[in-house]
């Protein structure tokens, strides 16, 4: 006897699918299936994954939580790196590690988009130091991971979106689900100067930043720096030439960080390798005629070259304050 069957789901339009993975990247087989519990209504089908992945993922978690993460990426957020030509707002930015499992994720743009709204939920919500308006009292400070993931994730590449969808944790949690490996968030620094507590009118605070082999043209990648800097004069940085001149300066420095076995910016006692501390290194990622010189020298003529500083003066002079690089993966974090 011949019989007959009926399914009981109807076909999804493959057009459904591609937009449902649009908004959320999940796999194919997973917007079949929401799809399908939705009756092809993408609202509906969008919720039913946000509770799908609420369950799975913690499921999913707890399975893949023992184990190691040693890839991923170093992410960087500059929201300001200090007063600039129209501007006098201070210096505000924020490192983050996001670690992964295999090198084939930690290159996933996904994952890499992850690190950066990580990366800038942390500079947003961060708060200045307590100090005493010093230059030299700012620096680069270890947020607590606990209280970072609580923190409501913000996207990098629309700032203007008022309703985050969820935590970091949460996050992160999804991602799991989504690329099938454990993920961590390993260590988180910001640094927040607002220009109008310092204590001298003079001084002005930049922020440079470098990301060696950053990925999806994101600032994140598997070694990152930021350097502070000091520059006493607040005219000069509001004019276009020397801005320019500025910003090239402060990627070089921060690039030079990353390129040496940086662990101090002066000589410091117990170190007996020169070329560990930045001042006593060859400049060589500072293009003209300054190139090679010792760091600690090229920034003495830029200085003078620039009217910062004269021959006989010490004041003035552009100053590296502080640094911080990261590479993922590594046992001993290098911060100054």
């Amino acid at each position: 006897m011949l019989r007959t069957y009926a399914t009981t789901c109807p076909k999804v339009p493959l057009a459904l699918i591609a937009e449902l993975r649009k908004k959320t990247q999940v796999p194919i087989n997973k917007a079949r299936e929401a799809l399908s519990h939705s009756n092809g209504d993408l609202n509906s089908a969008l919720e039913w994954l946000r509770t799908d992945l609420a369950t799975s993922g913690l499921s999913k978690a707890a399975k893949v939580a023992l184990r190691e993460t040693k890839e991923g990426v170093v992410g960087v957020s500059v929201l300001s790196p200090g007063r600039g030509l129209k501007t006098t707002t201070g210096v505000r930015a924020a490192m983050v590690e996001l670690n992964c499992e295999t090198d084939f994720v930690g290159r996933n743009e996904l994952f890499a988009r992850l690190a950066m709204d990580i990366a800038h939920t942390a500079a947003f919500i961060s708060e200045a130091k307590p100090g005493d308006g010093s230059s030299h009292d700012v620096s680069f400070i270890p947020l607590s991971l606990e209280e970072l993931k609580d923190s409501p994730l913000l996207s990098h590449s629309n700032p203007e979106r008022s309703s985050p969808t969820g935590t970091i944790s949460t996050a992160i949690r999804d991602t799991i689900v989504k690329v099938g490996e454990n993920i961590t968030l390993s260590r988180a620094s910001a640094i927040v100067e607002e220009s109008s507590i310092l204590s001298s009118p003079n001084a002005t605070l930049r922020l440079g930043s470098y990301v060696h082999g950053s990925l999806h043209n994101l600032s994140c990648g598997p070694v990152a720096s930021l350097v502070l800097i000091n520059l006493h004069s607040q005219h000069l940085i509001r004019q276009q030439q020397f801005h320019e001149d500025l910003l090239k300066l402060e990627r070089s420095l921060a690039r030079q960080i990353v390129g040496f076995e940086t662990l101090s910016i002066k000589p410091a006692p117990g170190n007996d390798i020169e070329e560990q501390a930045l001042y006593r290194q060859p400049f060589i990622t500072l293009p003209g005629e300054l190139n090679g010189l010792l760091v600690e020298d090229a920034l003495k003529k830029w200085s003078q070259m620039h009217g910062l500083a004269t021959n006989t003066e010490e004041e003035g002079r552009v100053e590296v304050l502080k640094f911080l690089k990261w590479k993922t993966g590594e046992s001993k974090p290098y911060s100054i």
